[in-house]
């Protein structure tokens, strides 16, 4: 799957707010190295710096367009190529912070529980995940699977999985916490109207969908993905339409 961080930063305020706020809920952290875990182009890597700038920082992702958008935007900064279902740190860490990148990869309460052994007594797993398959943004690119134009070129492997429930994440990590807490956030973003909607999504959750199919139909599905949206979020009073965007937290102390 590709990514392009520039489709990802059209809609940076609303994107790095989730990772603000999960970056609010940390608490102090002991001596050692942080890391950011799909850090993207690097803006919630920046905001870990501004929060705890004496530390040692490393970014890690799996694109390098992505890679490359980080290191333009923080040149003093180390930011590394890396699979997180296999990768871990060289040394314990204080911080493994994840903003929207845990949803994409299988099993992925396994690699959590994982990392937790990779952090230091007092270390902290914070992550965010997107919550929201069952929203209308979602929902209607699952929908075009099932259309007989395009649905030869799907396979399940296209498909974001679903979220545990909170309590599997309470269940699976608790033994290894002192302190873990788990919430879910709903954001409503204001956009400009249905093609903005497109385009949010165009950066992340359709970027698998298009991916599959031939070039030559990449806009037959944008326009019909887009006469859906505009069903889906009628315009509010001044015109714009209102994107609901539930995500999952998730801040896990260790024992």
């Amino acid at each position: 799957m590709s990514w392009s961080a520039e489709q990802y930063m059209k809609f940076e305020d609303e994107r790095t707010r989730p990772a603000r706020d999960l970056l609010d809920q940390i608490p102090n952290l002991p001596d050692g190295p942080l890391y950011d875990l799909g850090c993207g182009p690097g803006n919630s890597t920046e905001l870990i710096h501004d929060r705890f700038p004496a530390y040692l920082l490393t970014g890690i992702d799996s694109d390098e367009n992505m890679l490359t958008a980080a290191r333009r935007r923080m040149a003093n900064t180390r930011f590394e190529k890396g699979d997180l279902a296999q990768w871990a740190p060289p040394q314990p860490a204080v911080l493994l912070f994840a903003n929207a990148v845990f949803q994409w990869l299988p099993d992925h309460l396994a690699i959590l529980d994982r990392l937790m052994d990779q952090l230091i007594p007092g270390g902290t797993l914070a992550v965010q995940m997107p919550d929201n398959l069952d929203e209308p943004s979602h929902a209607s690119m699952r929908y075009l699977t099932e259309d007989a134009r395009f649905s030869r070129f799907y396979t399940d492997g296209s498909r974001r999985a679903r979220l545990p429930a909170p309590a599997v994440y309470l269940d699976r990590l608790t033994a290894k916490s002192i302190r873990i807490d788990v919430w879910h956030t709903i954001y409503y973003h204001r956009l400009a109207n249905a093609e903005a909607i497109v385009e949010w999504v165009k950066g992340t959750g359709l970027r698998p969908y298009l991916d599959a199919l031939p070039a030559e139909l990449r806009e037959t599905y944008l326009a019909a993905y887009l006469e859906r949206i505009r069903e889906a979020y009628p315009p509010l009073a001044d015109g714009r339409v209102l994107l609901k965007f539930p995500r999952l937290f998730l801040v896990a102390v260790k024992r």
